[in-house]
C-alpha cells in the first residue's frame, strides 16, 4: 500500500531550479535513505512533503489518517521547563484522563457514603469507559516509555530534571529527537538525526528505527547508520531523484557499475562523434558535389545527435599521496597515567596510550567522556592534568578542531593553501584543491564565506600540506557530505604520516583506522583493528578463544571462570527477577479486572463500605502495576 507519494514536483528559488520533476512512492514500512551533496535540495524536499513550503509544480499524496513527524536539522528548542516536564507535555491528554479517573474515583466514594445508587451506577459506567480509553492509549506505560527514549538517547535519570534552557546545543537537539519519537507519528522524516549522538545512542536509534512500525525517510551522511536502517536509497543529484533498492553499501556497488557503464557509453559516443567528424572532413576534401552533399547530410545528422555529458566519475577521487616534509621517529607519542578533572569531578584517569609512526588510530567513547579534552591535552592546549605526555623524535603536531581555528577568514581559498606550500606552482595548487572538491570559482571565494563543510575540507587540506607529520583530528567528518567524507578518507589512507582521530563516524573508522582506543572513566582500552574488529572483540571478551585459553596461566583461567560464573549467576538472577515481575504484573492485571467488574455489579451499589474498599484497592493496584512496569522495563534494557 502506498502511504506517501510525490508526482512531478519542482521548486525554484528566484530563477534557479532546486529540484525538477521529482517522482517517487513510499510503501508500508519502508525505510529510505535520502542522500546527495550539500545544497542538492534534500531539506527543500522535506519541507515540501511536510507542507512547510509549496512546490511550484506537482502533487504530494499522503494516505488518509497518516501523521508525519519531521525532525529538522539545527532546530533548537527554547524552554525553561525540565526535560521530563517537556516530554510530559506530549501526553497532556493522557495526564488529564488520569486526573479525571482520580476525580471520578473520589466522587464514587462520596456517592457511596450518600447511598446514591443511581448516581453511583452512572459514575461507574463513566469510569469504566474512560479507563478503557486510558488503557488503550497506554496510560500505564507512557512514563516508562519516556524514560526509555531519554535513556536511549544518552540522558541519565539525574538529568531528567535539568532545565532545557541550560542544556548545550547538542543536548537540545536530542530533546527534540526524543519529543518526535514519543509523538508516535506514522511517517518519520529525519534530517541528520545522528548529529550530537554518541555511538551508543546511535546504536539505540538504529534499533528503534528497525522496530518502528511505520515509514521513515532519513537524510544522513552517516553511511554506517544508513547501512543498518534503510532498505532503499534515494539519490538526489542534478535536481532529479533516482531510487535504488538496498542499503547504502548495496547502492554504492550499483552506483559504481552504473557510472562505469555510463563512462563506456560516453567513450563510445565520443568515438562515434570523432569518426563522423573525420568522415565529414574527408568528404569535403574530395570536393565532388555528391561528396559535399553527403558531408552536409552527415553534418545535419551529427548536429541533431543528442549531446551526452561526460559522467562525473573518478575525477573526484583523491589520487594524491600526502607525504610529510619531515619524517618522525618510530615512537610518536606516549601517554602514561593521564587523568583530568573539572570542578572536582573526575573525567577520566589512568589513560595509557602509545602511538607509533604511520598508525591511523581512532578514539571512541560516549559523549562527555573527554575525547576532545584528551586531544587538547596532547596538543598542549589544556595544561592542567595529571600524568605524563611525551613525544618522540622530530614529531610535528597538526591539530584540527571543529571550529576550524587554523583558517584565515580574509584569505581566498587558493591563497590559504598557497601560503602553506609556496614552492608549488599555480597548476599544482589547482590540482590539489580540485582533489578536495574546490573547482573553478570556488578557489577564489573568501574563507569567511565558505560553508561549514567547505571550511572543514579546506582546514584538513591545509593540515595535510603543512609541516605536520602527526595529525590530531577532532570529529573531522562533521558537516561533510558523503562525497567530501570519501575524499577525506582516501586522503588519510594515502597519508604517510601518523593520525589520531576522535570520531563517532563508524563507516569512517572502519575504512581509515587500524587501531582503536575506547575511552572510559577508568582508562583507554586498546583494540588492534578497525571498528568492526572492535565490535567483534568486545563481544568475545566474555567468551575467550580455546587456543588463547591454552596459553593462559591457571590463575587467569580460574579468574575468568569465576567471572563467567558470576555473569551466568547475574543473568540467571535477572531472568528470574523478570519472570517474577511478569507473574506479579499478570496477577495485578487480573485483580484490577476483577475489582473493576465488582464495582460495576448492581449488587455492589447498596454497600457503601464495599464500594470505598474496592475503589481504594483499585487505586493502590494501579499505582503498583505502573511501578512494576517501570521496573520490568529497566530489567529488559540492561
Amino acid at each position: 500500500m502506498i502511504v506517501l507519494s510525490c508526482n512531478n514536483v519542482s521548486k525554484a528559488y528566484v530563477a534557479e531550479n532546486i529540484i525538477e520533476n521529482i517522482t517517487f512512492t513510499i510503501n508500508d514500512n519502508e525505510k529510505v535513505g535520502l542522500i546527495g551533496l550539500n545544497g542538492a535540495g534534500k531539506t527543500t524536499l522535506f519541507n515540501i512533503l511536510t507542507k512547510n513550503i509549496e512546490p511550484d509544480t506537482g502533487e504530494i499524496y499522503v494516505a488518509k489518517g497518516k501523521k508525519i513527524g519531521y525532525l529538522m536539522q539545527n532546530t533548537i528548542i527554547e524552554s525553561k521547563m525540565s526535560i521530563m516536564d517537556e516530554m510530559l507535555l506530549i501526553f497532556d491528554e493522557l495526564i488529564k484522563m488520569e486526573e479525571r479517573l482520580h476525580e471520578i474515583s473520589h466522587e464514587m466514594s462520596i456517592l457511596a457514603e450518600k447511598k446514591d445508587a443511581a448516581g453511583l451506577e452512572a459514575l461507574m459506567n463513566t469510569y469504566s469507559k474512560l479507563n478503557e480509553e486510558y488503557v488503550e492509549a497506554d496510560g500505564y506505560g507512557f512514563r516508562s516509555m519516556i524514560k526509555g527514549v531519554l535513556k536511549g538517547l544518552g540522558f541519565t535519570e539525574d538529568e531528567f530534571d535539568k532545565p532545557i534552557n541550560i542544556l548545550s546545543g547538542g543536548e537540545k537537539s536530542r530533546v527534540m529527537l526524543a519529543k518526535l519519537l514519543l509523538q508516535k507519528a506514522d511517517i518519520l522524516l529525519l534530517d541528520e538525526p545522528t548529529n550530537h549522538l554518541d555511538i551508543e545512542a546511535i546504536s539505540w536509534l538504529e534499533k528503534y528505527i528497525k522496530n518502528f512500525k511505520g515509514e521513515v525517510i532519513i537524510i544522513s551522511h552517516d553511511r554506517y547508520f544508513l547501512d543498518n536502517t534503510v532498505n532503499r536509497i534515494f539519490l538526489l543529484e542534478n535536481k532529479t531523484l533516482k531510487s535504488y533498492k538496498g542499503n547504502y553499501s548495496v547502492f554504492m556497488k550499483k552506483r559504481k557499475t552504473e557510472l562505469e557503464q555510463a563512462m563506456k557509453q560516453y567513450e563510445e559516443y565520443e568515438r562515434e562523434i570523432k569518426r563522423q567528424e573525420e568522415m565529414i572532413k574527408r568528404l569535403h576534401a574530395y570536393g565532388s558535389k555528391r561528396n559535399i552533399r553527403q558531408a552536409f547530410s552527415r553534418q545535419k545528422a551529427l548536429d541533431k545527435m543528442k549531446r551526452m555529458e561526460k559522467p562525473i566519475f573518478e575525477g573526484k577521487k583523491v589520487k594524491l599521496k600526502f607525504t610529510p616534509k619531515i619524517s618522525s621517529g618510530r615512537d610518536v607519542l606516549s601517554l602514561t597515567g593521564v587523568a583530568v578533572s573539572f570542578d572536582g569531578k573526575k573525567i577520566f584517569e589512568n589513560v595509557n596510550i602509545n602511538v607509533y609512526k604511520g598508525e591511523k588510530i581512532g578514539i571512541i567513547g560516549p559523549n562527555g567522556i573527554g575525547k576532545s579534552t584528551l586531544l587538547k591535552i596532547i596538543a598542549n592546549i589544556i595544561k592542567d592534568y595529571e600524568g605524563e605526555v611525551s613525544f618522540g623524535h622530530q614529531v610535528h603536531l597538526g591539530y584540527y578542531d571543529q571550529e576550524q581555528t587554523n583558517l584565515n577568514g580574509e584569505n581566498t581559498v587558493i591563497d590559504e593553501i598557497w601560503d602553506e606550500v609556496p614552492d608549488l606552482n599555480y597548476y599544482e595548487i589547482r590540482r590539489i584543491l580540485a582533489q578536495f572538491l574546490f573547482f573553478g570559482d570556488d578557489m577564489y571565494k573568501l574563507v569567511e564565506d565558505l560553508s561549514g563543510g567547505e571550511k572543514g575540507r579546506l582546514s584538513l587540506l591545509k593540515l595535510m600540506t603543512s609541516n605536520a607529520n602527526f595529525l590530531l583530528l577532532d570529529e573531522p567528518t562533521n558537516h561533510l557530505d558523503i562525497d567530501s567524507k570519501e575524499v577525506l578518507e582516501d586522503a588519510l589512507i594515502n597519508y604517510e604520516g601518523t593520525v589520531l582521530v576522535v570520531s563517532h563516524d563508524r563507516y569512517f573508522l572502519n575504512k581509515v583506522v587500524n587501531k582503536i582506543y575506547d575511552l572510559s572513566e577508568e582508562g583507554a582500552f586498546e583494540y588492534l583493528g578497525n571498528y568492526d574488529y572492535y565490535l567483534e572483540k568486545k563481544a568475545e571478551l566474555e567468551e575467550p578463544d580455546d587456543e588463547e585459553a591454552v596459553t593462559k596461566t591457571k590463575t587467569r583461567i580460574n579468574a575468568e571462570k569465576k567471572k563467567e560464573r558470576e555473569l551466568i549467576r547475574d543473568r540467571q538472577q535477572r531472568e528470574k527477577a523478570i519472570r517474577e515481575l511478569e507473574e506479579k504484573i499478570f496477577m495485578h492485571e487480573n485483580e484490577i479486572n476483577e475489582l473493576e467488574t465488582k464495582l460495576c455489579q448492581p449488587s455492589t451499589y447498596t454497600d457503601n463500605f464495599l464500594i470505598m474498599s474496592l475503589n481504594e484497592k483499585l487505586i493502590i493496584r494501579k499505582k503498583e502495576i505502573q511501578d512494576l512496569y517501570t521496573l520490568w522495563e529497566e530489567y529488559i534494557e540492561e
